[in-house]
């Protein structure tokens, strides 16, 4: 297995995969903190390439891959634990999304996750927490990208509330200025619809409150460009800047004629878009001035995967409250689980298994018998269903299919629609753990407190066979027929299963 110990020296990588720009920092971890040693940064405009089907069109594509490619020039001799390179809100819109990723993690050379709404905004509230002086003050961070703004709330490195809206520059610009034509009637128009969308969280929002906002990423530190003044402090944002810089781009009739000091020809056609997005923000949420910080998800990416090298992954900690909330029978679960990772250890050699795919088993034992709070019936698919679609921290889109397709296939029938959703690269593990979960449940079936006898499993490719005391499998008749069964269960899939008695 991988070594997963981050050594002093050793480098990181986070890549950015937004629906404007892709981005790319690379760090050094000295002493447990994160020194930058290089940042890449390219204009993609995948978002402008989505079309209504969900498609990507070949131009934004290609633009991509090669983007990709260059990246994985630069961190090929990296080792695939120390790379997390996550997609945002334009592929997770594709309608199939593994058209694009496959040839997408070929470029790059790494795996690709895509993360919810929700997720992006933690790591984006995690990347400006540490790149802002520390406060106790309770913070509102807001992050127009491309496709997407989100808007969190946060106490030092903990966001408390978050929130994301499908209003990015690229897609507010096309959407109500589709031609490049400006008017003020279309941008009054625009900025009645941003607004509805706002209603559904600015309650809450309001009533925890905050002491101080910040801006990220692109489009907030295009603004605080455009506002630069002596008279106002450098990345600063007011509002009444910013209805002004608002009006100066409505004297311009069409996108192309904009010419105004601090926007980039590179950022002209989107900047309207922009514009309108953060005006509304201001108004709708009452705001008179913005921080802007250098920092944003891609450094949040990289604190995360340092947390996660020195034990702090949030992920244990989301599986945690998921048992919570659902009343999962801890106890059990840990025995369970126990039984699950002590086949693991035995087996993972020979199946080449990773240390991720440890931690994955280890989540579905602990959250296995979820479903019971919905139904006793066909537990494991309400489970399976709550895990695929609730918001858990930390976790990709990727690596939740994966888990909810741990917990639907722990008994009975294995469901081959299911496995053949997964990312191949994953596909292959994920199916080795649905065995190793499926024995370990089917030996504490009885839910009985003893613990388990000796035990020892064997794997030689897709021979797999279990050996237990003769004296146990005769006084447990219903497990050694379970496991009987389980042999033609295990035989869908193209494994052999056999049991035996232990030497």
């Amino acid at each position: 297995m991988t070594d997963t110990a981050l050594r002093d020296g050793e480098l990181m990588a986070a890549i950015d995969i937004g629906s404007n720009s892709f981005h790319m920092v690379v760090a050094r971890n000295v002493l447990g903190q994160l020194r930058i040693v290089d940042r890449l940064r390219e204009t993609v405009r995948i978002a402008s390439g989505l079309r209504g089907n969900g498609d990507l069109d070949p131009a934004a594509r290609e633009r991509a891959l090669i983007c990709l490619a260059r990246f994985g020039e630069r961190i090929h001799s990296l080792p695939s634990n120390r790379v997390r390179a996550i997609a945002t809100n334009t592929v997770r819109q594709l309608r199939n999304p593994a058209a694009f990723l496959i040839p997408a993690e070929t470029a790059l050379g790494h795996g690709i996750e895509v993360v919810s709404g929700r997720e992006e905004a933690r790591l984006i509230y995690l990347g400006v927490a540490h790149g802002m002086p520390p406060t106790d003050a309770r913070r509102l961070v807001i992050d127009i990208g491309g496709g997407s703004t989100e808007f969190i709330i946060g106490s030092g490195f903990q966001p408390l509330e978050r929130e994301s809206l499908q209003m990015g520059c690229i897609a507010t610009t096309r959407r109500f200025f589709p031609d490049g034509k400006l008017s003020r009637k279309r941008w009054q128009a625009g900025k009645l619809e941003l607004a509805l969308q706002f209603q559904q969280f600015t309650t809450p929002y309001r009533a925890l409150g905050w002491q101080e906002t910040i801006g990220s990423s692109g489009t907030a530190k295009a603004i605080s460009e455009m506002l630069s003044s002596p008279d106002l402090p450098a990345g600063t944002i007011t509002r009444d800047g910013l209805d002004a810089a608002c009006d100066r781009i409505l004297d311009f009739k069409h996108i192309d004629d904009i010419r105004l000091d601090g926007i980039s020809a590179d950022r002209r056609p989107i900047i309207a878009g922009g514009l309108l997005v953060m005006q509304t923000c201001f108004h709708e949420l009452d705001l008179e001035r913005m921080r802007v910080c250098e920092t944003a998800m891609r450094e949040g990416v990289l604190h995360d995967m340092l947390g996660r090298a020195q034990q702090r992954d949030p992920r244990d900690a989301a599986i945690a409250a998921l048992a919570i909330r659902y009343g999962v029978d801890a106890e059990h679960a840990q025995r369970v689980e126990d039984t699950a990772l002590m086949l693991f250890d035995q087996i993972a050699e020979s199946w080449e298994l990773e240390p991720d795919d440890r931690l994955m088993l280890t989540w579905a034992a602990r959250l296995h018998e979820l479903g019971l709070a919905i139904s006793h019936s066909q537990h494991q698919k309400h489970g399976a269903y709550v895990v695929a679609n609730s918001d858990i921290d930390g976790f990709s889109r990727q690596e939740q299919s994966v888990l909810a397709a741990l917990v639907r296939c722990q008994r009975r029938s294995i469901s081959h629609g299911m496995l053949a959703t997964l990312p191949g690269r994953m596909a292959h593990a994920a199916l080795r753990n649905i065995v190793l979960l499926r024995l370990a449940i089917l030996l504490h079936r009885s839910h009985d407190r003893s613990p388990p006898p000796p035990m020892r499993l064997c794997a030689n490719g897709d021979d797999v066979h279990l050996k237990l005391p003769e004296t146990w499998l005769a006084s447990h008749a219903l497990t050694h027929a379970d496991l009987a069964t389980e042999r033609d269960e295990l035989a869908a899939i193209g494994l052999d299963f056999s049991v035996g008695a232990l030497d």
